[in-house]
């Protein structure tokens, strides 16, 4: 079953089941899809209004990168989930030997490092949306500024809820080297996250 291919009930009712997947990781890849969907909307209602021809070949380039972007959360979606089952798989293996457990416990990690990797990879990407929505919002079609905001809000939901993701893996991977780089490479992007939100909220003026 591919998450992306249900009906907007249809992820509802699975996200709210006993299944602990699609989680925290599946919303936030589904977060920047939204995100990146709204820019892309608004791009192309500036594109081929004389009004706005000034701004027409940027939108053109706008609303092509967040269509590629929406197309990588969506897959991203799915790609979060599987990386829970792997996990999960790998708990499953047996552990009866020394041999046994060496497997298994190398499953885990490899697994779980896997599970970090999915979520740093929608937070790192939805950090991308900002100067997207930032040029629609201040240069597209006023009509639709406000789902340029709501994309900056939903991008800075994806971001925090991602690496909220990446940081509970973290917590089981040994591998200290991994853990500090992706640590070092979050903080740089949650360091002005909050406030290029703020900023761009601050240029919707109603």
């Amino acid at each position: 079953m591919e998450l992306k291919k249900l009906t907007v009930e249809g992820f509802i009712q699975e996200t709210s089941s006993s299944s602990p997947a699609p989680g925290g990781g599946s919303i936030a890849a589904l977060n920047a899809a939204s995100a990146a969907a709204l820019i892309e909307m608004v791009a192309h209602l500036t594109i081929g209004k004389e009004k706005y021809a000034s701004s027409e070949a940027e939108m053109k380039e706008v609303a092509a990168k967040a269509a590629a972007l929406k197309e990588q959360f969506l897959a991203l979606i799915d790609e979060d989930s599987a990386a829970f089952n792997k996990i999960m798989a790998a708990f499953k293996l047996p552990k009866a030997t020394d041999a046994d457990k060496k497997v298994r416990h190398e499953a885990i990690q490899d697994a779980t490092k896997g599970a970090a990797l999915v979520p740093f990879r929608v937070g790192e990407a939805a950090n991308q949306l900002f100067g997207l929505a930032d040029a629609v919002i201040t240069r597209g079609n006023p009509n639709a500024v406000t789902d340029g905001a709501v994309a900056a809000m939903n991008a800075r939901a994806a971001v925090r809820g991602a690496f909220l993701n990446v940081k509970i893996n973290l917590g089981s991977i040994k591998d200290e080297a991994f853990v500090a780089d992706l640590k070092a490479k979050m903080a740089a992007i949650e360091a002005d996250v909050d406030a290029k939100e703020h900023d761009l909220l601050s240029k919707v003026n109603l």
